[in-house]
C-alpha cells in the first residue's frame, strides 16, 4: 500500500492506442514488461500524460483492471482518479483498490483560487473516499491552474491521514519542497514526496529531500540509475548519468509536443505498437522525427563515453 515511507521511481505509463485511436489492450503486456525490465519501483497509470482526460468512464475502469491483472502485484500501482465529481472519484478509486492498486492520485479541479477553497475541496474528496484509500496529491499548477502553498498542504497533512504522498510538480518548486521538509522537522507529519516535470530537476530535488520521482520519461532506466546512485551516495555518478540523457529529456518536455515525442520513443523501443496520441493531439512531422533521430544518436554516443570512463 502507498504510505508515507514510499520511495523510488514510479514511472507514469502512457495509455497505448491503436492507429485508429482505440485503446490498444494488446500492448499492455509489452508496455508493463518494458517498464518492469527497466527497473522501476512502481507504476502510475491514468495521470495527465496518460491521457486520462480523453478516456470514457468505461475505458478508465477497463484499462485499470487490465493493467493490474497484467502486473499481478509485481510492483505497486498508483491510479489517477481525478474527476470533477466526488461520486466518480469514489467509484474509480474503489474500483482501482479492489483490483489491487496501492493507492490513488488526485489533482484539484480548476477554479480553486484560495487556500480555503482548496482545503474544502479535498475535505470533500476524503469524505467521499473513506479512511482506507491512500492518496497522492498531484500538484501540477501548470495544468490545473491551482496553486498549492506549503501552508495549506501542511493543514491537509494534519487533517487527512489518508494523504500520504505529494507529487511535487510545481515549476519552480524547489523552495516549496524545501519548505515542506523544514515544516516536518518542526513537527509536521512526514509524507512521501515524489517529483515530476520529466525529471528535469531530479538531482536538485533529490538533494532537497525528495523520496523519488514519478514521471513518464521514455528512458525510465535513467530515472532508476540516477535515483539508485544518489541513494548509494554516488552523487557525481548520478549527475553524470543525468547529463547524458538531459538533451532528450528537455526535448520530450516541450509543451504540447512532449507526449507525442514520448510515445514515438516508446514505439521505437518496442514498448508500444503505435505512437498515436488520442485526438486532440499532436502528430510529429518529418522534421520532428529527424531531430529525434539526432538526439537518440547523441544519447548513444554519450552513453558510450560513460561506459568507457
Amino acid at each position: 500500500m502507498l504510505s508515507e515511507q514510499t520511495k523510488g521511481v514510479f514511472v507514469i505509463s502512457v495509455t497505448p492506442f491503436t492507429d485508429s485511436g482505440e485503446i490498444d489492450y494488446s500492448c499492455i503486456d509489452s508496455l508493463m514488461d518494458f517498464y518492469i525490465n527497466k527497473g522501476v519501483h512502481g507504476i502510475t497509470i491514468l495521470g495527465m500524460m496518460g491521457e486520462a482526460q480523453k478516456l470514457s468512464f468505461a475505458e478508465t475502469e477497463a484499462f485499470t483492471k487490465q493493467v493490474l491483472s497484467v502486473l499481478r502485484g509485481r510492483v505497486p500501482v498508483i491510479v489517477g482518479v481525478s474527476n470533477a465529481a466526488f461520486a466518480n472519484i469514489r467509484t474509480l478509486a474503489w474500483t482501482a483498490m479492489d483490483a489491487g492498486a496501492a493507492g490513488v492520485m488526485i489533482a484539484p479541479i480548476t477554479g480553486l483560487r484560495s487556500d480555503d477553497q482548496l482545503y474544502e475541496y479535498y475535505a470533500g474528496v476524503f469524505e467521499a473516499l473513506g479512511p482506507n484509500v491512500p492518496v497522492a496529491y498531484q500538484d501540477y499548477p501548470q495544468s490545473t491552474g491551482v496553486y498549492l502553498s506549503a501552508a495549506v498542504f501542511g493543514r491537509m497533512v494534519k487533517s487527512f491521514p489518508q494523504l500520504v504522498m505529494l507529487k511535487a510538480e510545481d515549476c519552480p518548486g524547489l523552495r516549496k519542497l524545501s519548505q515542506i521538509r523544514a515544516d516536518e522537522r518542526h513537527g509536521q507529519r512526514r509524507v512521501s514526496i515524489v517529483v515530476g516535470n520529466g525529471g528535469l530537476y531530479l538531482p536538485q530535488e533529490l538533494r532537497r529531500g525528495a523520496d523519488g520521482v514519478m514521471t513518464g520519461f521514455a528512458y525510465p532506466e535513467m530515472l532508476v540509475q540516477v535515483y539508485e546512485r544518489f541513494v548509494a551516495g554516488d552523487l557525481d555518478e548520478a549527475e553524470d548519468v543525468y547529463d547524458a540523457y538531459l538533451p532528450l529529456a528537455t526535448y520530450e518536455q516541450q509543451p504540447g509536443y512532449g507526449l507525442a515525442v514520448r510515445k514515438e520513443i516508446l514505439r521505437r523501443r518496442g514498448a508500444i505498437a503505435s505512437a498515436r496520441v488520442r485526438s486532440p493531439g499532436v502528430v510529429l512531422n518529418q522534421t520532428d522525427l529527424r531531430e529525434l533521430d539526432a538526439l537518440q544518436e547523441r544519447l548513444a554516443r554519450a552513453l558510450g563515453r560513460l561506459r568507457k570512463s
